[in-house]
């Protein structure tokens, strides 16, 4: 119950917040587990250092420290002065589907136009560089970002908040969806199946293979949630559909390690 009480705290004092994590997170992994993904959808098989792994658990602690101080900080502040608060009472489905993809694209539309403004000197050295030292993702990868870098991505949920009221109900998803979706692109392993790009209502979704490609060509798939402004600014790496493709039609460890590097 220690652990339990713990990860609560870690995930922002909501018991429902985190029981959905906890579930999202023990699924994800058991269903990854039962179909092999971990051992035939990964997406660069020889990809992992543990020098790069040792490196990032340095820098995620460095992280979490200065932004959690200052974001929470932050969000004290703009709570207790009435600039955030959020609805109470009943709410409907299509009200909390329409708050919640109205905060969803707007991230999204933040993190791609600041993604690649990172990328452009001086700020990449002195901002984004941190987290391109890791060019084949993993979990960890998540967190070793700069804390500036941290307080531009984070910092939105606040702001959001500050600018729009939205209702409890709708704020129990999207306390978590920077975390999952955080960790969900830097798995290093495709969940997806082979038809998601060909499909035109899902193709817009990021995939795995989509955020392990930035991290490994730089110039291409700068998207956080989605892939629209990729596609709409032409930065969608060209190949980036046929190693969708070859990845998820792997069958066994070996055709997975017998793959020449691309």
């Amino acid at each position: 119950m220690e652990f339990w009480y713990k990860f609560v705290d870690l995930t922002g004092g909501n018991n429902s917040v985190s029981l959905w994590l906890a579930l999202f997170l023990v699924t994800g992994f058991g269903v990854a587990i039962w179909q092999g993904f971990f051992t035939v959808r990964k997406i660069q098989p020889r990809g992992f250092k543990w020098k790069t792994f040792r490196n990032e658990g340095f820098f995620a602690v460095i992280n979490l420290v200065v932004s959690g101080l200052v974001l929470g900080g932050l969000t004290t502040y703009l709570v207790s002065s009435g600039f955030i608060e959020t609805r109470s009472g009943p709410i409907t489905w299509w009200m909390m589907a329409l708050e919640y993809a109205l905060y969803f694209f707007a991230f999204d539309t933040w993190f791609y136009w600041l993604h690649r403004w990172m990328h452009k000197e001086p700020m990449y050295k002195y901002i984004h560089k941190i987290h391109h030292y890791s060019t084949s993702p993993n979990p960890l990868t998540t967190l070793s970002v700069s804390p500036i870098e941290s307080l531009i991505n984070g910092g939105f949920v606040p702001l959001f908040l500050a600018a729009i009221t939205v209702h409890e109900q709708t704020m129990m998803l999207i306390t978590p969806t920077n975390i999952i979706m955080g960790i969900y692109v830097h798995t290093g392993h495709e969940f997806f199946p082979r038809w998601w790009n060909r499909n035109w209502a899902t193709k817009w979704f990021i995939t795995t293979t989509f955020h392990d490609h930035h991290h490994r060509y730089f110039r291409y798939n700068f998207g956080g949630y989605t892939t629209i402004w990729d596609h709409i600014c032409g930065t969608v790496r060209p190949k980036f559909d046929a190693d969708f493709e070859r990845i998820t039609t792997r069958r066994s460890k070996n055709e997975k390690a017998a793959e020449p590097a691309t």
